[in-house]
């Protein structure tokens, strides 16, 4: 929020007009206090998640995510299945064995579970890398469109909504580009 503000003070000269000087001794007019100008629009603002989530690109990328998570899920429930059938097979056996063969059999099961919980620990890391490297190029896009929306306009900046960044955006100062950026998406 802090960055946010200090953007905007950057650019608050060229939306407020100079002062003029009042040749009365020290009284100023109404003309001299500072005011905004109320045709001029400087920032446009808008949703980068939910302008995003309507591109193809982005429906894309989520579908071959969605197929990796699966075949990871798919693997995981083949290791956690194959774990408990040896599982079972050990909890049945272990009174009859020699103890030998149980602290072997026990190791195993230790072994297969540390084995299994780095594939599910790995698995989770390859799906968030994933999705990083499906998202690159999909901020690309619309980082490309946003600034030529933005140029269009004649926009300073254009100001990310999301997480309630900025509670209050005065309507005479910012422009909504969000119909915007999706429609020149859909071109």
């Amino acid at each position: 929020m802090k960055h946010i503000l200090t953007i905007l003070l950057t650019f608050l000269p060229w939306v407020l007009p100079a002062q003029t000087a009042e040749p009365m001794a020290g009284k100023a007019s109404s003309d001299t206090a500072m005011a905004i100008r109320p045709s001029l629009i400087c920032f446009g603002y808008l949703s980068y998640d939910a302008t995003m989530k309507v591109m193809p690109e982005y429906q894309d990328a989520q579908q071959e995510l969605k197929t990796k998570r699966e075949a990871f899920e798919q693997e995981m429930q083949r290791v956690e299945d194959d774990f408990n059938q040896k599982y079972e097979s050990f909890l049945e056996g272990q009174k009859e064995f020699p103890r030998t063969i149980l602290l072997k059999r026990q190791n195993e099961l230790r072994e297969l579970m540390q084995r299994n919980l780095e594939f599910k620990a790995q698995a989770r890391q390859e799906l968030q890398d994933t999705e990083a490297s499906l998202m690159v190029p999909v901020h690309a896009r619309l980082n490309e469109v946003l600034a030529e929306v933005a140029k269009e306009y004649g926009l300073a900046l254009v100001i990310n909504t999301d997480s309630n960044a900025c509670p209050f955006i005065d309507p005479r100062m910012g422009m909504n580009i969000q119909t915007e950026v999706i429609e020149y998406l859909k071109k």
